[in-house]
C-alpha cells in the first residue's frame, strides 16, 4: 500500500480488531477515521478528561480499566492495542445497549442525544464508503462481514 504508515496501521488494526471482537469491520474503520487519532496523541477535553491515541480513547474509561492493568500509555502506543480496545467497547455496545445499531455504535463518542446524533450522522457516511471499500477488496463473510444503512 502506498499509505503513510498510521493510516496502513489504522486499516490493518481495524480490520483485525473487527474480526477479534466481531463488530462490523466497515463500523470499526469508519470509528477509527471519525476519531482521526495518531499513536502517543492525547487531547484534553473541556470536562478535564483526555482523549489517548490513535483511537481516542477516554481516560474516564481507563480510569475503570485501570485494575485490569490497563493503563494511558498502552492505549496511546503504536499498535494494534487501541483498536482492540476500541473494538471490545464498541462490541459492548452492540451488545448491551439500546436504539439501532448506528446509535449503539455512535455511544463509542458519546451517550447524549445531541453528539451522538451527529457523530452518528457522519458515521454512517463513512461507514457507507468503507463498506464498499471492503467489498471491492475482500470477500466477505458472517464473521467480518459489513453493515449498511437501510432504505
Amino acid at each position: 500500500m502506498d499509505l503513510p504508515p498510521y493510516f496502513q496501521e489504522r486499516i490493518v488494526c481495524s480490520i483485525s480488531a473487527a474480526i477479534k471482537y466481531e463488530v462490523p469491520a466497515n463500523i470499526m474503520l469508519a470509528i477509527a477515521e471519525k476519531e482521526e487519532g495518531k499513536p502517543g496523541q492525547w487531547v484534553r477535553n473541556r470536562n478535564g478528561t483526555h482523549d489517548v491515541g490513535a483511537m481516542q480513547f477516554n481516560t474516564s474509561y481507563l480510569k475503570d480499566l485501570s485494575r485490569y492493568g490497563i493503563k494511558p500509555d498502552h492505549v496511546s502506543a503504536a499498535g494494534c492495542y487501541a483498536y482492540d480496545l476500541a473494538a471490545w467497547r464498541i462490541r459492548l455496545h452492540i451488545k448491551k445497549d439500546q436504539g439501532d445499531i448506528w446509535m449503539r455504535a455512535a455511544n463509542y463518542h458519546s451517550r447524549t442525544p445531541k453528539y451522538n446524533a451527529r457523530y452518528r450522522s457522519d458515521l454512517m457516511d463513512k461507514a457507507t464508503r468503507w463498506a464498499d471499500w471492503l467489498e471491492a477488496r475482500f470477500s466477505l463473510s458472517n464473521n467480518y462481514g459489513v453493515v449498511k444503512q437501510k432504505g
